[in-house]
């Protein structure tokens, strides 16, 4: 039976070389298979990570908005808490 195992795998250093590769590849708690969800994971928090940081720009420049122009502060707090003015009547209308 040893006769049929070619010549390189009856080499101890080949078969030493060869079973650590299975091991570190298929086997190890850090397999491929692992390493690959964790690429695909990192390249999904990416692209999450740039998604928050534009809103993160855009939330800070309402922000700014707010604080030093007033008009832009009467105009936010009638558009979303229909806030007006003594003597005026507000008319709102829904869409179904």
């Amino acid at each position: 039976m040893l006769d049929k195992i070619p010549n390189w795998l009856r080499n101890r250093y080949a078969f030493s070389v060869i079973a650590f590769a299975i091991w570190v590849l298929f086997i190890d708690h850090n397999n491929i298979l692992t390493q690959y969800a964790y690429h695909t994971k990192l390249n999904v928090l990416e692209g999450e990570k740039e998604y928050f940081e534009a809103a993160i720009k855009k939330t800070s420049k309402e922000l700014y908005d707010l604080t030093e122009n007033p008009a832009t502060l009467e105009k936010f707090a009638r558009e979303n808490y229909f806030m007006k003015k003594e003597n005026e009547e507000v008319f709102v209308f829904t869409t179904k």
